[in-house]
């Protein structure tokens, strides 16, 4: 099987740790059966990654992955490296590629490298691998787990989507129906309910899944037809399809609500806010614990409100301060336990009981 692109970034010393893309091969190019990492210098310390079918352009949660990554190399002078995968059948040569290659710790980023990955860990025990939003049962000595509290931030961008409406409808665009992604839905929806409850205003959620994270033009059409059906703001959680989402609140003139990273720089009069999950500083800050030879081997790492991983942006131009200002104070409740936002349909239920109960 080949992998069809590799790039290895650099910091080279000479230009002050910026970061160098110092090879792009292709396997097919060259006709060779297999494609393979050029080693690096045995002195080097290397921190790669394999991202997800999104790719590191996905204006999403690689490219957040990557920076994070590039700011270590610009910090510590790590070595940094990445692969884009083209099918789930290609994450295992991916993470055994950049592990032969010299790499300490390889990232997955993405729950659909979590068993490829379980397989490498145990055909290269030297390795240390870390993925990003899975968790498994049993986590392997040289394994990594990182989860984010993504209910948490999708919560307070579903008050702000019902406080925000005029046409009394938003709509939720997700990339694949799984249990990360209920986590945005279930959480977007509690809190479009609890601005409901607060306010006594009858918001309608409309929910729909693209069954990709890379198909911008099905993300597009998803949504001019959701708006046409009288949407005003679409929460997408879709990846590199929810650059598409972004593309058509900007030609029909309505909110859209980024995710993973502050988005507004898409469209900044459509983009409402953003369901922050910071990739990057989950990343650097397992990264830097890796690097400085603590254990990290065995554990699940859980980020949320309390750790400053997931959030909103503090621009909100496109809605009025008062808004902002209670979504803190949300917020704060979050973090405190007061409110504890569901991550799927039976805890939904729950909450919806639980806010009838307190009518």
């Amino acid at each position: 099987m080949t992998i069809p692109l590799i790039l290895l970034g650099g910091c080279a010393k000479e230009n002050s740790g910026e970061i160098q893309v110092v090879r792009v091969w292709s396997a097919e190019a060259d006709g060779t059966e297999e494609a393979r990492f050029e080693k690096i210098d045995d002195q080097e310390i290397g921190v790669g990654m394999v991202t997800d079918e999104g790719g590191i352009d996905d204006q999403s949660f690689n490219m957040s992955a990557w920076e994070g990554l590039q700011v270590l190399c610009e910090n510590k002078g790590v070595t940094t490296g990445y692969i884009v995968p083209e099918s789930e059948a290609e994450f295992y040569d991916s993470f055994v590629s950049m592990a032969d290659a010299g790499y300490g710790l390889c990232w997955g980023i993405g729950y659909a490298g979590a068993d490829a990955m379980l397989q490498a860990a145990a055909d290269r025990p030297d390795t240390h691998f870390a993925i990003v939003d899975n968790a498994y049962e049993e986590t392997p000595f040289n394994v990594t787990a990182v989860v984010f509290q993504a209910q948490e931030p999708s919560f307070i961008v579903g008050y702000i989507a019902a406080a925000v409406t005029h046409t009394g409808k938003i709509g939720f665009i997700g990339g694949m129906e799984n249990e990360v992604i209920d986590s945005f839905r279930y959480g977007y929806q509690a809190g479009a309910e609890y601005a409901k409850f607060l306010y006594g205003k009858n918001v309608e959620i409309a929910v729909d899944y693209a069954g990709s994270y890379d198909d911008e033009e099905k993300g597009y059409e998803m949504a001019r037809q959701m708006y046409a059906d009288g949407c005003d703001i679409i929460f997408h959680a879709a990846g590199g399809t929810g650059i598409g989402v972004i593309r058509a609140a900007k030609d029909t003139g309505q909110y859209v609500i980024g995710v993973d990273r502050d988005q507004s720089d898409l469209a900044p009069e459509n983009v409402l806010t953003s369901a922050l999950k910071n990739v990057n500083i989950a990343v650097e800050m397992v990264s830097e614990t890796y690097l400085r030879g603590e254990d990290i081997g065995g554990k699940t790492y859980r980020f949320g409100m309390t750790e400053g991983a997931v959030g909103i942006p503090e621009n909100h131009s496109n809605y009025r301060d008062e808004i902002y200002d209670f979504a803190l104070i949300v917020m704060d409740k979050i973090k405190s336990g007061e409110i504890v936002p569901p991550i799927n349909a039976e805890e939904y239920e729950a909450y919806l009981n639980l806010l009838e109960n307190e009518k």
